[in-house]
């Protein structure tokens, strides 16, 4: 969210929220500053996990989903155009006064446009590269609740989760690349709806997975769809997640943007500790688009590194024997 942009709308674009009632930030990220806004009055909508433990952290109350009735609810929007028309629906239904803030890059002039002509606009601004603009609540905008959806294959996948239509590509060419049988305790560090976990399951040897994801709808997703009792379900963040006993290996197709921003130091982070997670003895397994500059990390925290497979487009890295051990 740009704060400069609601901030404008509140002292010179007219918006003015009402006096008493909560207020629920829907998606509102950790860094977000509050402003004028009474934090006392603020309940955050968070699922992902590093948000919503930064804004716990902050003293908010924070949920993964809206409960009850809001005087207001300020809808942040999210990168997916279904995820957006879902939270918009539920704000609808449950707040007096929906306010929603988006950047032109997040599709917020065409969410308007779509509006225009089922809501009453009593307001709009643009500022930073996008719009604020607001409506009373109550509007019928039932055709745009998204539930979780199951594909062709059986699985569950929702809005906004990584890859909701199909297995993702890199995820398949890593699940291809891995030896028929692995041993011991595993992890996939940001699984996703579980695609890929249930791969590793497949393998002769594992005795334990554990499925580490930040997103709270993928992890739900990966819960129906992983039934095997070897799987652990973990909602945290997969860079400081640590789990109960040293690891015997990790796989993992780490996120590289943050936003629409490429930015590799994620996928570092996740090297980093995938190496602090495992035993001595540990593997990792890791999946990268094929231009990401990841060796150098491996190499820093791995005393083994090697191309395991991969094509044109993906890179299959296969490290060994990590150098930093965990905490």
């Amino acid at each position: 969210m740009s704060q400069d942009r609601l901030n404008h709308a509140l002292t010179a674009g007219g918006l003015m929220l009402p006096a008493e009632g909560c207020i629920a930030l829907v998606g509102a990220p950790g860094d977000m500053d509050l402003g004028g806004l009474d934090p006392a009055r603020c309940e955050v909508i968070q699922t992902f996990y590093p948000d919503h433990a930064t804004w716990d952290r902050r003293g908010l109350a924070v949920k993964t989903v809206l409960d009850g009735a809001y005087a207001a609810a300020i809808v942040t929007l999210p990168r997916a155009r279904d995820l957006a028309e879902d939270r918009i629906a539920r704000a609808s239904v449950q707040a007096g006064l929906v306010v929603v803030d988006g950047a032109k890059t997040d599709g917020v002039d065409s969410l308007l446009k779509a509006l225009r002509g089922r809501v009453t606009l009593d307001g709009q601004v643009s500022k930073a590269h996008g719009k604020v603009f607001w409506f009373a609540g109550g509007a019928d905008l039932s055709d745009w609740r998204r539930e979780p959806s199951t594909l062709a294959s059986g699985d569950v996948t929702a809005p906004g989760v990584f890859s909701a239509d199909a297995p993702d590509p890199a995820s398949q060419a890593l699940a291809a690349a891995l030896p028929v049988s692995l041993k011991g305790r595993f992890a996939d560090l940001g699984a996703g709806w579980g695609w890929l976990g249930r791969e590793v399951l497949r393998r002769e040897g594992v005795t334990q997975l554990h499925l580490v994801e930040a997103d709270d709808t993928a992890l739900d997703c990966a819960r129906r769809n992983v039934t095997d009792p070897r799987a652990v379900f973990h909602w945290a963040d997969a860079t400081d997640w640590t789990p109960p006993a040293a690891l015997d290996g990790v796989v993992m197709n780490p996120p590289f943007h943050a936003g629409r921003k490429a930015d590799p130091q994620i996928g570092r982070a996740f090297i980093a500790a995938a190496a602090r997670v495992l035993a001595p003895h540990g593997q990792l397994w890791l999946v990268a688009n094929r231009h990401l500059p990841y060796e150098s990390a491996l190499t820093d925290s791995f005393r083994q590194l090697t191309e395991a497979g991969g094509d044109s487009r993906f890179k299959i890295l296969h490290a060994a024997r990590p150098t930093r051990h965990r905490r």
